[in-house]
């Protein structure tokens, strides 16, 4: 038997919202794709609640767990009437990038009330490199300076840049059977990264990279010329605001986070908790003392991965005040 609620759409809940008495706060329903996501987009929407508004972050199936954007998410958006009392909160994945190549592409970058990250996934936010430092000390207790980040992964970036740019020609141009989000993928990610010569996890990346960029000119002289060219996609992408320093945050998130953040990351925890460590036992006045602020101290760490999952230093990132102004705009609507 379907409930009442189970048909809920905009024009509904604008309804519901009229009905209430003037002094109660208006009602904006916001699905998110999964669960995973619901603390991601609570943060990003808690700053505009006030006594007059607040928001009710939902799932978009009651009746299933479905996740996904295109398995879920995306029945419902087709399904159910968005507006300025009910909006979708989604990855932007490579839709945002693809301009109007695919229908979920044009359905996103049409709609005023699907909230999209811009970059390609929350994990991107989560892995945003001015904030990794803070997410290692959090990790670790411990706030000696190690890796510069934002030189790693700007450094990281413009090696990977070119062929980014030619996974998006390959979709844009309808030749990714030839190469795949997914070769992509393989291509810029990390099995482990020497903390102590970063420049060598670089350099063989960098390598690698040459290889398959040359075999893509070799593969495709059809890629030189025309509006569909490598070229005019570089330079769209460049005035939709990427840039070569920042590619990291449009790849595929998982690979970004399973991938290059957790290899450089966990080796340079593991690294400063022994330092930790040493320095208690060479501290302790006796192993009484020793064994107390040892278990003291490694109770007190949190595992990193569980640091990035909840990270919310990424609210001065040029793509995240985007996000902010469409939600400003939603509000005024």
């Amino acid at each position: 038997m379907r409930r009442l609620n189970d048909n809920l759409n905009n024009a509904y809940v604008e309804a519901a919202n009229r009905l209430r008495p003037s002094r109660r706060r208006r009602r904006i329903v916001a699905y998110v794709e999964s669960f995973d996501d619901i603390f991601f987009w609570r943060t990003v929407l808690d700053e505009f609640e006030n006594e007059s508004l607040y928001f009710e972050i939902q799932l978009p199936s009651r009746r299933s767990l479905q996740k996904g954007k295109k398995a879920a998410l995306m029945n419902l958006l087709h399904t159910t009437q968005l507006g300025s009392s009910m909006i979708a909160c989604v990855d932007a994945d490579y839709d945002w990038i693809l301009r109007d190549t695919t229908e979920t592409s044009r359905f996103i970058n049409s709609s005023p009330f699907v909230l999209h990250t811009r970059v390609y996934a929350i994990e991107n936010f989560q892995c945003y490199a001015p904030s990794l430092h803070q997410a290692v000390v959090q990790a670790t207790l411990n706030d000696r300076p190690t890796i510069e980040f934002e030189s790693f992964l700007s450094q990281y970036s413009i090696i990977v840049w070119p062929l980014f740019v030619w996974n998006i020609w390959a979709y844009r141009a309808d030749r990714y059977s030839g190469f795949t989000m997914t070769d992509f993928c393989g291509f810029v990610s990390f099995r482990d990264v020497n903390i102590h010569h970063p420049e060598q996890t670089l350099e063989q990346l960098r390598r690698r990279v040459n290889q398959k960029i040359s075999w893509m000119q070799r593969k495709h002289p059809e890629a030189k010329n025309g509006p569909t060219s490598y070229s005019a996609v570089r330079d769209d992408l460049l005035s939709m605001g990427l840039t070569p320093e920042t590619t990291y945050l449009f790849i595929q998130g998982h690979t970004l986070f399973e991938n290059v953040v957790m290899p450089l990351l966990s080796p340079i925890c593991n690294m400063l908790r022994r330092e930790r460590e040493r320095e208690i036992q060479r501290l302790a006045c006796h192993s009484t003392q020793r064994q107390n602020e040892l278990s003291s101290y490694q109770h007190s760490q949190m595992p990193i991965e569980l640091v990035l999952r909840r990270n919310i230093y990424f609210k001065d990132a040029p793509m995240y005040q985007q996000i902010r102004d469409n939600i400003t705009k939603i509000i005024n609507m």
